[in-house]
């Protein structure tokens, strides 16, 4: 059966000049520079809601449910790759490439032309810049778009009209920072916790609990009597102050968020925000019996 494109906005973030830091720096501080980007990358994606689809190099590649989530993650991204302190008078930087519109998901692996744009972005985005195709701005709110500017309208390999390219103005805008206010540091006490409720059991996770297992195993904590369902499905583990849904199934899980769009996740992880649901091996359409609802709440 033929896969059937989604709305997505679709980011590449690329370390800058990570060859000219591996010369000044040598391969161990170097390297461990990289880590740190990356991994500053890949939380920001997964606290947008977020999915890292792939790590290429210095790159990482992200798909996220909307242009705002999309904007958003990359504001952090540039924010706190901001608050690094130098090593050894280098300046650590990233730049951004985004795009919006259909995508064809195969696996963990997405194809199409808003990838193939998304791709031209970062390579033109220089180090500490957010560029954006014309698609990905126009699905933003009004707000959100007077935060942007046109720079330019560029052919692109494969497509016939030209894109439109918006440079996005993180360190201007109040409407987008909020969101990248979260510095690295030592880690703290969390303040929430998150309740799941499956067939009448709940099960909250927080300061007493790390981890709940949820799958076809008796010795699950959350036991699913679905066919689909593997028998070790996913795990919900809490990190820090949040808290990750990992798939590792054979048909993936799916969640949906209070009034978004159901998202597929298989072999990846997704942060889990607000209330939702989460089906098992299937969408929820198919077959809404075995679902699990969660509430992720604040301490008081």
């Amino acid at each position: 059966m033929e896969t059937k494109p989604v709305n997505l906005a679709v980011l590449f973030a690329d370390i800058s000049g990570s060859t000219h830091l591996y010369e000044k720096l040598g391969n161990a501080r170097a390297a461990g520079c990289v880590a740190l980007l990356l991994n500053i990358m890949r939380e920001s994606a997964l606290g947008c809601a977020g999915r890292v689809v792939q790590t290429i190099g210095d790159e990482v590649l992200c798909v996220f449910p909307t242009a705002l989530a999309a904007t958003q993650a990359a504001v952090d991204m540039q924010s706190r790759v901001e608050m690094q302190e130098p090593v050894s008078g280098q300046r650590l930087q990233i730049h951004i490439g985004m795009q919006f519109g259909p995508v064809l998901e195969k696996g963990p692996d997405i194809f199409g032309d808003c990838v193939n744009v998304a791709a031209r972005m970062v390579k033109l985005a220089q180090p500490s810049q957010i560029i954006a195709g014309g698609e990905c701005v126009q699905a933003l709110s009004e707000p959100m778009k007077a935060q942007t500017r046109a720079l330019d309208r560029l052919k692109v390999k494969g497509r016939q009209q030209e894109v439109d390219v918006y440079e996005v103005l993180w360190r201007q805008s109040e409407e987008l920072t909020y969101m990248a206010s979260r510095a690295p540091g030592p880690p703290r006490q969390p303040r929430v916790q998150l309740r799941l409720r499956h067939n009448g059991k709940e099960i909250v996770a927080g300061p007493s609990r790390e981890q709940i297992k949820l799958g076809r195993e008796s010795s699950s904590d959350i036991v699913i009597a679905d066919r689909k369902a593997s028998r070790e499905h996913a795990r919900i583990e809490r990190r820090r102050d949040k808290f990750v849904l990992i798939d590792v199934s054979s048909n993936g899980t799916f969640v949906t968020f209070h009034g978004e769009p159901e998202i597929a996740v298989k072999r990846e992880e997704i942060l889990l925000h607000g209330r939702g649901s989460i089906s098992f091996g299937h969408p929820y359409s198919s077959d809404p019996t075995e679902v699990a609802a969660f509430d992720v709440e604040t301490l008081t």
